[in-house]
């Protein structure tokens, strides 16, 4: 009975890594639209978040029945009501970058990120990729070391989210309102989604310890 409970286990993390490989191809694959005004990416990425919904949805109900099946104590039940909060996260992930691929669908055929702001738009993508690939690695060997780390690469986007919210407050802006507002919410969503992507590897390090991750 508890070896089945542990495959089970190990099939809830399973989908978890899933939904971190549809969910690194869709920040990357937005990033790409916004920046390159592509409208049928832009629109793949908006068709393969319920992809993302479909698999949590599944995920959460299969998690809540083997709580009630097996009623699990101490460690086992913390990580169940972690998978509860990752996959929430996860989904949550998902929808930040269908919002990125949604402005740039919204502007098309017209680029949504105007040529002085697609440096740092572009480095925004690439941490947000590099951070979901290393909370994947967290999640699939619950590494609280790299756990950790998650936290201190969180401080890229927060750096490169300042630095484009000061180009848009800088004297040098010419551009229009409706391209600041679009530009702040993108910044916005690169941001979130690094946050949730701390959140769960902060969830993998209280479940394995017990115990809360210290703040970076």
């Amino acid at each position: 009975m508890r070896d089945l409970f542990h495959e089970e286990l190990e099939s809830i993390t399973a989908d978890h890594l899933k939904m971190a490989t549809l969910i690194r191809d869709a920040i990357d694959s937005a990033t790409k639209a916004i920046l390159n005004a592509d409208l049928q990416l832009a629109e793949r990425v908006i068709a393969d978040d319920l992809k993302i919904d479909e698999i949590q949805h599944a995920l959460d109900e299969r998690t809540i029945s083997l709580m009630a099946r097996q009623q699990p104590v101490a460690s086992d039940l913390r990580r169940l009501v972690s998978s509860l909060r990752i996959s929430a996260d996860l989904e949550r992930m998902g929808d930040l970058a269908h919002h990125i691929a949604k402005l740039a669908r919204m502007r098309f055929p017209n680029k949504a990120v105007p040529t002085e702001l697609e440096t740092i738009i572009a480095e925004m993508g690439s941490a947000a990729t590099r951070i979901v690939e290393k909370m994947a690695v967290v999640v699939e060997f619950n590494d609280v070391s790299r756990a950790l780390e998650v936290d201190k690469d969180d401080d890229e986007m927060d750096d490169l989210q300042r630095k484009l919210i000061g180009t848009l407050l800088s004297d040098d802006w010419n551009n229009s309102v409706e391209v600041a507002v679009d530009m702040a919410f993108a910044s916005r969503y690169y941001e979130r989604f690094s946050d949730h992507a701390v959140s769960i590897a902060q969830r993998v390090y209280y479940t394995e310890t017990g115990e809360f991750a210290p703040k970076a």
